[in-house]
């Protein structure tokens, strides 16, 4: 009787999770699917006539990284510095926010391939798949933003060793931490020393509940792989400049 009892109870609490888990997959797959048509029903595609010197930038990055070029679209941003990867339906895609494609008129080309590159290292690695397959893992804060850290970390490094140029690397982030206006007069060393004294709990908390690692440590990251190359298997001369200001 006892065993027969705790069975049911184990089904039933497997049935209520199943539910649970298939509302929840199905509520997320109709709100990314509404969010990808909003993105192709408002955004300009990048092609050989739209945009052809930025289309060209990310479909050499496509070659160096052996990957079919994804569907690249520009949107509206409302001043927003941004720029993701995703993918529904086994199809892959890269959201460019405006702002950042006006670089190139800033003459910060080499800031916006990093931003590009660092998108499509993020389909090369398969991160948008794993995210999907790893998605309940996503629902608990920590565990989930552990693996989300650990992929913009790899992203960048990479960027940044394919665009070879590590100050352009850090300045792209910096650019998106701080606008475009004003990217240009921090001092990231400072920066990036304030911002080791800053010892509070909530910044800590806030740190490991988000997707993304501060920018502080992330150029810092960019800043080590640039002085130290051979540790990460590279050529000492991998980089344009090792010196990121």
């Amino acid at each position: 009787m006892v065993i027969s009892l705790l069975t049911y109870f184990f089904l039933i609490i497997s049935l209520v999770g199943i539910i649970y888990l298939v509302i929840g997959f199905l509520i997320t797959f109709i709100l990314h699917g509404f969010s990808i048509a909003q993105i192709r029903n408002n955004g300009i595609k990048l092609s050989e006539k739209q945009f052809p010197h930025t289309y060209h930038q990310a479909k050499n990055s496509s070659s160096e990284l052996d990957l079919e070029l994804p569907d690249i679209y520009i949107v509206q941003s409302g001043g927003l510095l941004n720029a993701f990867a995703t993918r529904f339906f086994g199809r892959h895609f890269v959201v460019l926010y405006s702002d950042i494609v006006e670089m190139i008129e800033d003459n910060q080309e080499k800031e916006l391939s990093f931003i590009i590159a660092h998108e499509l290292v993020h389909i090369k690695r398969k991160h948008t798949l794993y995210h999907s397959l790893i998605l309940p893992a996503l629902w608990i804060s920590f565990l989930g933003k552990v693996y989300s850290r650990a992929c913009e970390y790899t992203c960048d490094r990479i960027a940044s060793i394919m665009i070879g140029d590590a100050k352009a690397s850090a300045q792209a982030l910096t650019l998106l931490a701080f606008g475009k206006c004003l990217n240009k007069k921090v001092n990231q060393d400072e920066f990036i020393h304030t911002h080791s004294q800053e010892k509070v709990f909530f910044m800590w908390l806030n740190q490991v509940t988000s997707t993304h690692p501060p920018i502080a440590h992330r150029i810092k990251e960019i800043n080590y792989l640039a002085q130290h190359p051979k540790l990460f298997d590279l050529d000492s001369n991998a980089f344009q400049t090792n010196e990121i200001a």
